[in-house]
């Protein structure tokens, strides 16, 4: 049976982007609408909050510290005092109206798409950054991008419009940062609804957030269901393995997005710690000069 805590007393209006830290054994996340950047130890021992003028979207693990995309520019913040670098400018592509999902692949590349208004024109992209730090546009058609991550071998990537009901799955070059032929879709039907963040274990299988099913799901990379875990918070965001042994499963929830997704739940925006899922996650890879 899997052991569900949670992670200290801490609480976000619009948690993102769990992200452990090997070297310094400790969880980043960010929340959103605070502006703001934690890291704490698994006890859930606050070790930093850093507050910005600016929407964090998302955050990667850098030399020195992370990698953020904030609204409208990446930057280096240096984990000893959050001070923040510019390294690229952003001009919110393909009509995001802010980005949104970020992850490394195996090798250091920064893959992110934004959210783009909830209509019916599927106008945002996945992008990478490039080698000028400029946006590359890997595929189209998404309007809430989300559900980023690759394999353990690092030649297949997953990703998803939340507001499809599917996963996409694709070939994945390593070696050149390309997205390749598609191999399919994880079709949530029966299984949740709205995949937010997602991630992958040491075993190749997605751990995904079902942000409207009050639910975390474990698939296969072909689709089937391996395991669901209803968790005691509404609007569960996105999913990160850590802890020494990389077998804590964190999770982020939302409090009060700004727009569709608020709760008076007394437990909402709060940060799960599931340990005994079954489950290893895979160490992340630091930002590297993109190529």
């Amino acid at each position: 049976m899997v052991d569900i805590a949670f992670l200290g007393e801490h609480r976000c209006k619009l948690g993102e982007s769990p992200l452990w830290d090997m070297r310094n054994q400790c969880l980043w996340w960010v929340d959103a609408r605070a502006m703001a950047i934690f890291a704490a130890k698994p006890d859930g021992t606050l070790l930093s909050r850093w507050n910005y003028a600016e929407l964090p979207g998302s955050i990667a693990l850098a030399e020195g510290g992370l990698l953020v995309a904030f609204a409208d520019r990446f930057c280096l913040v240096d984990a000893a005092d959050g001070t923040v670098r510019e390294i690229a400018p952003l001009a919110r592509p393909g009509g995001s109206t802010r980005l949104n999902d970020g992850k490394l692949d195996r090798r250091g590349r920064f893959f992110f798409c934004g959210e783009t208004q909830l209509d019916d024109v599927s106008t945002g992209h996945l992008w990478r950054l490039g080698a000028d730090n400029s946006p590359v546009a890997l595929a189209d058609g998404i309007r809430i991008g989300n559900a980023i991550c690759f394999s353990p071998d690092g030649t297949e990537i997953f990703f998803a419009d939340s507001l499809d009901g599917f996963i996409r799955r694709h070939r994945y070059d390593p070696d050149t940062g390309t997205i390749g032929e598609a191999l399919g879709q994880i079709v949530l039907d029966g299984i949740g609804k709205a995949p937010d963040g997602a991630t992958v274990d040491a075993d190749g299988n997605l751990w995904i957030a079902l942000v409207l099913d009050q639910a975390i799901a474990c698939v296969s990379p072909n689709g089937e269901l391996l395991r669901r875990i209803e968790v005691p918070m509404p609007f569960p965001s996105c999913p990160a393995f850590g802890g020494p042994d990389l077998d804590i499963l964190f999770v982020t929830s939302i409090g009060d997005s700004g727009r569709h997704l608020v709760t008076d739940h007394p437990d909402g925006g709060r940060i799960l710690a599931i340990r005994d899922c079954g489950a290893r996650g895979i160490a992340e890879a630091r930002f590297a000069k993109p190529d």
